[in-house]
């Protein structure tokens, strides 16, 4: 499985476990690494000094190449970038606001540098700005998201057009059968965010793992887009947001209902009523929660298994 991407970070399978936040600290992303994989700490939700705990917590757990994702609004912006210049993490993946702002100074120090996009505009900025690889995220995806809805299916074949860095697909994707159309489609590897929400290692609360293996198709839904877009579980904080809309609710109404921490407090203290619970479409295809390196195995095998199936059996369906 050697292309640009496991070349570019050293890793041995084009599999990226997504930053996200409250769910993939260093536990998680050590044991991806182990797996082959390239683990992602999720800055997000994490102060300076919890970021650094998580990195040299990383660094005991793994002598595998692991990264942090890095979104470009985070208010710390620039102490946490300090931290990864002085830990000298070699990876970082930027989101949510302008590559252009810190890739130069990031690659002037060593560091690989890969950009989040939702749309073949931002893939060509992202380009400009020097980075490394892009990730092209459909609107499948869980969390925060672009506001076109354009699906992985049509951006990843879109952006690849455009570009000729490496690719990563995701959003959608937790399954080898999903790497495999993904690679078909043009990517070089794939970013796994929801599947990684229920392992063993993730830090998201328990219930909240549970509400995931509990999901059905139809049971996500993206909404806020008047804020930032962000794809949540159905429950009643989101039934509160659709009353506020019925009810004509401005921008300022709608900031005052989202309030502060309310990822936190349904992704990691599980509260299923009142908090936020961003995961993917593709939620409704996980069924249990296993370790990490079990997970990517799973991929790796159904990958493999599928892709020879394809080439050998005339007869061949994904089905």
């Amino acid at each position: 499985m050697q292309n640009r991407i496991t070349e570019l970070f050293n890793i041995k399978y084009p599999i990226v476990q997504a930053g996200m936040v409250w769910a993939s600290g260093w536990k998680l992303a050590s044991a991806v690494s182990n797996a082959g994989g390239l683990g992602i700490i999720g800055a997000g939700s994490m102060y300076p000094d919890v970021f650094l705990d998580h990195i040299k917590k990383c660094k005991q757990a793994t002598d595998k190449p692991f990264g942090v994702n890095l979104p470009m609004l985070y208010p710390d912006l620039e102490e946490l970038i300090g931290i990864i210049v002085k830990e000298k993490v070699k990876i970082v993946f930027t989101s949510a606001g302008n590559p252009k702002t810190w890739t130069s100074y990031l690659k002037e120090k060593g560091i690989i540098v890969v950009h989040v996009v939702s749309s073949v505009k931002f893939a060509l900025k992202a380009k400009e700005a020097g980075v490394d690889a892009i990730v092209a995220e459909g609107f499948e995806a869980g969390g925060h998201n672009g506001r076109d809805e354009t699906t992985s299916m049509v951006l990843i074949p879109s952006v690849r057009e455009q570009i000729d860095i490496p690719l990563i697909a995701a959003g959608g994707i937790a399954t080898g059968k999903a790497m495999l159309a993904a690679m078909v489609l043009g990517a070089d590897g794939v970013q796994i965010g929801s599947r990684f929400i229920a392992s063993t290692e993730a830090s998201s609360h328990q219930n909240f793992k549970q509400k995931i293996l509990d999901a059905k198709e139809g049971d996500t839904s993206l909404t806020l887009k008047e804020l930032t877009p962000v794809r949540l579980l159905k429950n009643k904080f989101y039934l509160d947001i659709q009353k506020a809309y019925e009810n004509k609710a401005s921008k300022e109404e709608l900031r005052d209902l989202l309030g502060r921490g309310r990822a936190k407090k349904g992704m990691f203290e599980g509260d299923l009523d009142e908090g936020e619970l961003e995961i993917g479409q593709v939620s409704s295809l996980i069924h249990n929660i296993r370790p990490a390196a079990e997970i990517v195995k799973e991929i790796v095998d159904e990958y493999e298994t599928t892709r020879i199936r394809a080439l050998n059996d005339k007869s061949f369906s994904f089905s």
